[in-house]
């Protein structure tokens, strides 16, 4: 299975948003067994997250311990504990002109490895598995010690593959910010 290249992330934040729906972010989760599993799941959903100009991110104020992955090389996982309870997924994207971004992955369809995410969050069914930052990365077991991974390694615990080509993408404001509301930068496939 081919991969993005590094130059994919290496383009503004948005764009980059946008391009990773229908991509795979494959977990490789060792369960004692000596053979790596794989679980993955399709990306739905997206929002883009970016530097000086973006009230909202995390990276609008300067850099700091906590974000300093978003300063760092594009294509690298920036995970981050919110709420005192949850972990959300990042992937650093940005133009070469700026000095940083992030994509959150806000959603994905489960396709491989479903017995165990369901295992992680003892959830009922597949609908509602990963359909939420905080529920994706139960699902796949991402947490901190992800944080710094290079997604771009399909050798890496955690990485991005090709997946599908989505037939239609919906631009929205971002959910849950108080600031730069106006900016669409929350990408979901269509349903059809």
């Amino acid at each position: 299975m081919s991969q993005p290249r590094l130059d994919f992330y290496s383009r503004h934040t948005a764009i980059v948003a946008k391009g990773l729906l229908g991509k795979k972010l494959v977990r490789m989760y060792e369960d004692g067994s000596g053979q790596p599993k794989r679980l993955a799941g399709i990306i739905y959903e997206t929002e883009a997250y970016g530097s000086k100009n973006d009230p909202a991110s995390h990276a609008f104020k300067g850099m700091t311990s906590r974000n300093s992955v978003m300063f760092g090389e594009v294509g690298k996982a920036y995970v981050y504990f919110i709420y005192g309870m949850h972990h959300c997924m990042n992937i650093t994207a940005r133009a070469p002109s700026s000095k940083a971004g992030a994509v959150l992955i806000r959603s994905l369809l489960p396709v491989e490895g479903i017995d165990i995410m369901i295992g992680f969050c003892n959830a009922k069914d597949q609908l509602s598995l990963a359909n939420g930052p905080g529920k994706l990365t139960k699902a796949m077991d991402i947490n901190r010690s992800h944080n710094g991974i290079n997604l771009t390694d399909r050798n890496s615990a955690l990485h991005i593959e090709d997946g599908i080509k989505p037939k239609k993408v919906i631009s929205t404001p971002r959910i849950g910010i108080s600031r730069a509301t106006e900016k669409c930068w929350r990408y979901m496939i269509a349903k059809e």
